[in-house]
């Protein structure tokens, strides 16, 4: 395999992934919206917007394998009626078209970015597996979902390799989210109120996620599989919180809130959402991917954590 087109190269994740690629030797094609800077060695072919009638044989001809990064994730306000039309027009419709002209273009093997919205929000005792059966709540998770039904259907009627790789939350430089906001909280030496919250989180470390992408790109046992992927340690967020303030150089200023108060403060903050997301526990298994393509991720939890806090703080100016 030489040439790989990425989709959402310039993301978090896509950056990373074709940061490996070339490393490893590949052929790099990025797949962009509009014009952007991508790192040297990628070449880059402009597709607009990703939907049901995009024009993907430009970006596709001479293409051995695609990785498939870019979706929806959100909905801006006031843009939509219904978010999941929205969700769908790209995470779905968007994705199957890519899946059929990627097909028709002679490509071998697609690797779709999913989601473990998919399985769901929440575990109770037991990590989410790859037979669980799915149950995604929110359109975002619904698309997703459907999107993996229609990749089966194409590679049914076509014959190419479809690879489906569900990951939890993604860590690493430059994150987003809560996790940006934790690191602020921290270097700020703002108290936070997870001292007493014995939950337990997956994270996947955005290196380890690009080497699990790579090995689906080349293991031949990974055609038609689905797989779940993580840094194989999971954390109480206020355990995350220490390490992070270790790579910090800050003290970790937990308090020790009841969780039924810390739900009550969220939802009168409008912010009940990202409280269970920080509170609740959601685990996945990633034997499968040990079992079947011996991956296991190469950067344990605690260094990918500690490299995350160190250019954060390089960023904000220790």
């Amino acid at each position: 395999m030489r040439t790989v087109l990425v989709t959402g190269a310039t993301g978090f994740v896509g950056t990373e992934v074709c940061r490996l690629l070339l490393e490893h030797g590949r052929q790099v094609r990025a797949a962009l919206r509009s014009a952007r800077e991508l790192p040297a060695g990628v070449d880059p072919v402009l597709v607009g917007n990703i939907g049901p009638d995009t024009v993907w044989s430009p970006a596709l001809t001479g293409v051995d394998a695609v990785v498939h990064l870019a979706a929806r994730l959100q909905v801006m306000r006031g843009t939509a009626r219904d978010p999941l039309v929205e969700f769908r027009r790209v995470n779905t419709a968007g994705t199957k078209r890519l899946a059929a002209e990627a097909a028709k273009a002679g490509v071998r093997r697609l690797v779709c970015i999913s989601t473990v919205k998919v399985n769901g929000e929440a575990t109770t005792g037991r990590a989410f597996t790859e037979d669980d059966g799915p149950a995604p709540e929110d359109p975002y998770g619904v698309s997703k979902h459907e999107a993996e039904l229609a990749l089966q259907r194409v590679a049914a009627g076509t014959g190419i390799e479809v690879v489906v790789v569900r990951p939890p939350l993604v860590y690493g430089a430059g994150v987003g989210g809560n996790l940006h906001r934790i690191l602020r909280a921290i270097h700020a030496g703002l108290p936070l109120p997870f001292g007493a919250v014995d939950n337990r989180r997956s994270l996947v470390g955005v290196s380890n996620l690009a080497d699990l992408i790579r090995v689906c790109l080349e293991h031949p046992a990974a055609a038609g599989q689905t797989f779940l992927v993580s840094d194989a340690r999971d954390l109480a967020t206020s355990e995350l919180v220490r390490l992070l303030a270790d790579g910090l150089g800050r003290p970790a200023r937990l308090w020790s809130v009841p969780m039924p108060l810390i739900r009550v403060l969220g939802a009168c903050l409008g912010r009940r959402a990202e409280v269970e997301r920080l509170c609740g526990s959601l685990q996945v298994s990633a034997e499968k991917a040990w079992r079947v393509l011996g991956w296991q991720a190469p950067v344990p939890i605690e260094e990918g954590l500690r490299r995350t806090a160190e250019r954060f703080a390089r960023s904000a100016g220790r």
